[in-house]
């Protein structure tokens, strides 16, 4: 692991892990019980929902398994999701969209599983330096664990064109994440995140 991987391991990643799970905990809903976490990496994020919300169950997919990985996770693809319609009432894509050559794809699928909606947390590009500091930030997490890293960030028009095409809507939209302490929030922090729920206009 290169050394920034370590400061990013003690530093950031526990932190991260934990305002998430807060946040996440706070906007899928009540009635959401059976929950599938795609790209859940080493599934430390499901644990520390989980125990915020005993109510829902969580299973983990992704593209290989993490000999340390905290849930039970299935191996997929990377784009289409081996599940039938509406087979989970929730869907989560944490930090794992702007990974795929086309996030449209797998934002489609994951729309077609879940009954509920759809809890995202991704990366905006927008300001300045906002490329290099989003792909910088991505070595640092995830060079280490063999994780794809195409870069691909979108622009906050991008993201709304696509959930417009899927028929998708922002019933949560949040920028202000609290993700880095100080000082690191005014470099990596900015406007370069955002988490939402969507549910579906049709």
């Amino acid at each position: 692991m290169n050394p920034f991987g370590r400061v990013h391991g003690d530093w950031i990643h526990k932190r991260r892990v934990s305002v998430l799970a807060s946040r996440f905990a706070a906007v899928i809903p009540p009635g959401a019980r059976r929950m599938l976490d795609v790209g859940c990496g080493d599934g430390r994020l499901a644990c520390a929902l989980q125990a915020l919300r005993p109510d829902l169950s969580i299973h983990g997919l992704d593209v290989f398994v993490r000999p340390d990985a905290a849930i039970p996770v299935t191996v997929f693809d990377g784009s289409r999701l081996p599940y039938g319609k509406a087979e989970f009432d929730a869907v989560m894509f944490a930090d794992v969209l702007h990974h795929t050559a086309d996030p449209l794809v797998l934002l489609r699928e994951g729309a077609r599983v879940a009954r509920l909606g759809l809890a995202i947390k991704d990366h905006l590009r927008q300001g300045m330096l906002a490329q290099a500091t989003l792909s910088f930030m991505d070595w640092v997490g995830n060079a280490s664990h063999g994780v794809a890293l195409p870069c691909n960030y979108w622009r906050p028009e991008q993201w709304r064109d696509a959930f417009q095409q899927i028929g998708l809507k922002p019933a949560v939209w949040e920028t202000r994440l609290n993700l880095y302490p100080k000082p690191a929030d005014l470099l990596f922090e900015r406007s370069l995140h955002f988490l939402a729920w969507l549910e579906s206009e049709r």
